[in-house]
């Protein structure tokens, strides 16, 4: 009798568990759908006739595919520039970023520093309150970073909330033992860090170069702000030039041309030509970023 009875328990939890896999696996489904259908939808609309996009024809394949809204866009001789500048600010901001941002945290982390209380509470101070958009460009100014490649690297060199990852990682997974059997080998702090702490933090590293990396890209508002000359353009600010004169129909030259039926499919190339080389980095720095951010956010 007990061994029926352990066996029909058996089965029902067999059979829970096959149930609760099932939702699970059908929940994440429906996210995944959720979530990946609008991306999709965009990739599909920009190569589809605009009139069926507005008129609800397109929805699950491209209809009547076409490249005009691509053909514009890369037609565009700005889009190039802007493009070589965004990948400069990108890479150079991101190198600074780190430069900053990981000895920072590295000295904030180490409990025998005396000053790491009241420094980490100005840190955060900074996350609630600041000088403002005047105070800011006026500053900008007086340092003569207006139409300067560097106003998109150095002012803005430290992120607190990266920080914060960073060094919440480096306390809760850097055993204090490396640090001690360091300074018996005569390691200054300098030397842990460059040898032992950043072999040791490739996960924060590349959650927090890609956090700076997807900021850079996305830079729209200092490129509006800082920069009057097209040259220094990063690529979002080139791209609404486009948009903008693909609604209006433009004024004069190249931008004379472009329909304005069209003002959508250009809109939707747009997006997939900006968020492109993210979607396409994103996958090689996935396993670092996902452990980097539960040990950096969580333990922390």
């Amino acid at each position: 009798m007990a061994e029926k009875k352990t066996k029909i328990l058996r089965r029902q939890e067999s059979l829970q568990d096959r149930i609760f896999n099932l939702t699970v696996m059908g929940l994440s489904v429906l996210i995944l759908i959720v979530i990946a259908y609008p991306v999709y939808f965009v990739l599909i609309a920009s190569i589809s006739n605009p009139a069926m996009v507005s008129t609800g024809q397109v929805v699950w394949f491209p209809r009547e595919i076409n490249l005009y809204g691509y053909e514009k866009v890369f037609q565009n001789t700005k889009m190039w520039t802007g493009y070589m500048n965004t990948i400069i600010y990108a890479v150079a901001g991101t190198m600074v970023n780190l430069a900053v941002t990981l000895p920072a945290a590295y000295a904030l982390s180490r409990r025998e520093f005396a000053a790491r209380k009241i420094l980490n509470l100005f840190f955060v101070f900074t996350m609630f309150f600041s000088g403002g958009l005047i105070a800011t460009y006026l500053v900008i100014k007086e340092i003569g970073m207006i139409n300067s490649r560097w106003v998109f690297i150095i002012p803005f060199c430290v992120n607190v909330y990266n920080m914060i990852i960073a060094r919440s990682f480096f306390e809760s997974s850097l055993p204090e033992e490396l640090r001690e059997a360091a300074v018996l080998d005569g390691c200054s702090h300098f030397q842990y860090f460059c040898k032992v702490v950043l072999p040791l933090s490739k996960a924060v590293i590349s959650v927090v170069a890609l956090y700076y990396l997807v900021a850079h890209w996305n830079d729209f508002f200092t490129g509006l702000l800082y920069i009057h000359k097209e040259k220094f353009l990063p690529l979002q600010n080139v791209l609404r030039s486009i948009l903008l004169i693909s609604q209006t129909g433009g004024n004069g030259g190249a931008g004379a041309t472009l329909q304005q039926s069209y003002a959508d499919q250009i809109k939707y190339a747009i997006i997939i030509v900006s968020t492109l080389p993210v979607i396409v980095i994103y996958p090689f720095v996935q396993k670092y970023f996902e452990k980097g951010v539960m040990i950096g956010a969580v333990k922390g």
